[in-house]
């Protein structure tokens, strides 16, 4: 029994022996590691941590991670409780940021704990440099920032430089060993910089647009926050470029678009040699297209429906058809059929007798239609005419004569009527608001006169025209800056050229400095122009601007094939040669 009992003690003796040996041998390993190597149990309690753990976390056998390290612990708490089966990933311990690996500590199928290794990640970063693919990669990258013509920053998330490419070294005049590792703060206080779009983001955790000055020059600044997996902000990049440059650029296109605008309009003089180009500014298709129908129709007496919204100048195609017809020389007669009441609209385009009705002149009184004889008569808002003018209309159209109202002698006249509307007859016909043969006889050739926003290529032109001639009639010198005229440009115009005019006017009036600028523009144009938001735009993510481009011309392009029957009416109706579009079709697989 003593000897049993002896031989026990010696087994317990030699197991504990063991297992300091082995434990004493786990601890020399970890600690020849060069990783941090944490051991914990179930509970979260440090049963071992190597050297490098308890140098840089100060961490210790007997220390809870749940406290220490909460957001380790975090972590290592899913694989204990088998939510996960290993983590690997990215984390920020002790305000270093390590690569952490946890993995259960198994007996049998049991989980008994966790160990968890963490690798800076400034080792891993050191090792990945050495690696001949990152090189690379980086080379690459380097390649790419160093020839930007953009001007580039790089900064950390406290706004220190750590990189500046070549063309910021252009912009500011200076090298890039005297800025890189400075921040932010200390080169506005140095006079650098007047402001930081890099520093406000770092402070936002935004993108920032800034205009910077910078020794009498503009510079404008994009300051764009890079953040980790975890959220973090780890990088600043700063785009930025000398926007007097570009107003420098910007002035040459001018320049360049003055001069061709200029042949185009000699072109125009060649081809309409009679067209008096400061009364009509054409540049558009649709446009000219307007213009050549017009032109064209002048030469013979066929009735004329000239259609288009309000405002867009139907007045001025007419005052063309008759300016250059062969009744030139004789009266051209305009008459607003809506802005005469109904009782009296028959009496002023046919006349009428003495004592006719209550109130008329005693000798009686011609009508449009007389005063218009040997010449023209325009119709405008040919729509508003009553039916039973309407029959009367439709009798002179039909054999040239006329009765005055209250009279029984006709008169023969040879009058060219011109009509204008803005609404649709056809659908006025089906209601039975307007006469279908009347319809007939007017529409013999219809002239669709485009909206404003059907013809950009005239805005600017019709914007420097009005400007220029309200401020020869005012006796001053007005000009418009780039952005006031970006701003006008992009405006739709709702009330046509009417409305364009008088902006123009306005602002040649009521503007106080010769530079007419954006506070200058009436609310409706600056709410329009203020409100467009590139951030707002829907723009697929990962599309580049050409791609869009592409898309947008490929559809534009297949609606057009659906619409026209051959490629030269394309071309016409987009404005272009029919080589370029069967080449643009080709080009998109449409052909």
């Amino acid at each position: 029994m003593v000897l049993a009992a002896s031989s026990r003690g010696s087994m317990i003796i030699m197991n504990s022996s063991l297992n300091r040996c082995c434990d004493n041998a786990l601890q020399s390993l970890a600690d020849a590691s060069a990783r941090a190597m944490i051991i914990m149990n179930l509970r979260g309690e440090v049963t071992l941590a190597s050297h490098l753990a308890r140098e840089r976390l100060s961490i210790n056998p007997g220390d809870s991670l749940q406290v220490k390290l909460p957001d380790l612990w975090r972590q290592a708490e899913k694989v204990l409780q088998k939510t996960v089966p290993g983590v690997e990933m990215p984390l920020q311990v002790a305000g270093q940021e390590y690569l952490i690996g946890i993995n259960p500590q198994l007996a049998g199928d049991r989980v008994t704990g966790a160990v968890c290794v963490l690798v800076d990640s400034r080792q891993l970063d050191s090792m990945t440099r050495q690696l001949p693919s990152f090189q690379v990669l980086t080379g690459e990258l380097d390649t790419i920032i160093d020839s930007s013509s953009d001007g580039l920053f790089v900064c950390d998330a406290d706004a220190n430089v750590i990189r500046m490419n070549p063309a910021s070294e252009r912009i500011h005049q200076t090298a890039a060993a005297e800025i890189v590792g400075r921040n932010m703060r200390e080169l506005i206080a140095s006079g650098f910089i007047d402001r930081s779009a890099a520093l406000e983001a770092s402070q936002k955790k935004q993108r920032v647009s800034q205009l910077q000055n910078k020794d009498g020059r503009k510079l404008i600044s994009i300051a764009s926050p890079v953040f980790d997996h975890q959220g973090e902000l780890i990088r600043i990049v700063v785009s930025e470029r000398d926007i007097t440059e570009i107003d420098s650029l910007q002035r040459e296109l001018e320049e360049q678009e003055a001069i061709r605008d200029q042949f185009r309009d000699q072109m125009l003089a060649m081809q309409h040699a009679e067209l008096d180009s400061r009364s009509i500014i054409a540049r558009s298709p649709a446009m000219l297209r307007a213009l050549q129908q017009a032109i064209k129709v002048a030469k013979v007496d066929s009735s004329v429906l000239v259609l288009g919204e309000t405002g867009v100048g139907k007045g001025l195609i007419a005052d063309l058809i008759h300016k250059k017809s062969g009744r030139a020389e004789h009266p051209l007669i305009k008459i607003n059929c809506g802005a005469i009441p109904e009782s009296l609209i028959e009496a002023e385009l046919f006349g009428y007798e003495k004592g006719a009705f209550t109130g008329a002149q005693i000798s009686g009184k011609p009508g449009h239609f007389e005063l218009a004889d040997g010449g023209t008569l325009f119709l405008d808002e040919i729509a508003e005419l009553p039916l039973p003018s309407q029959v009367k209309l439709l009798r002179f159209l039909e054999d040239g004569r006329i009765t005055r109202l209250g009279g029984t002698n006709g008169k023969n006249l040879d009058v060219r009527v011109l009509a204008a509307t803005h609404r649709n007859l056809e659908e006025m016909v089906e209601q039975g608001l307007f006469r279908l043969d009347l319809y007939y006889r007017l529409n013999v050739i219809p002239i669709q006169v485009p909206a404003v926003r059907e013809r950009r290529d005239c805005v600017v032109p019709l914007i420097r025209h009005y400007i220029e001639l309200f401020s020869k009639q005012v006796g001053v010198k007005k000009r418009l800056t780039r952005v006031a005229l970006d701003a006008l440009a992009s405006y739709p115009y709702p009330g046509n050229v009417r409305e364009l005019m008088n902006i123009c006017e306005r602002l040649v009036v009521m503007s106080e400095t010769e530079l007419i600028d954006l506070p200058d523009l009436p609310a409706q144009v600056n709410s329009r122009s203020a409100g467009l938001d590139f951030n707002e735009l829907d723009w697929p993510e990962g599309i580049g601007l050409q791609q869009a481009l592409d898309q947008v011309e490929k559809s534009l392009l297949s609606k057009a094939t659906a619409h026209f029957s051959s490629q030269t009416k394309i071309a016409a109706a987009l404005g272009v040669n029919q080589s370029t579009i069967a080449r643009k079709l080709k080009k998109h697989g449409l052909s």
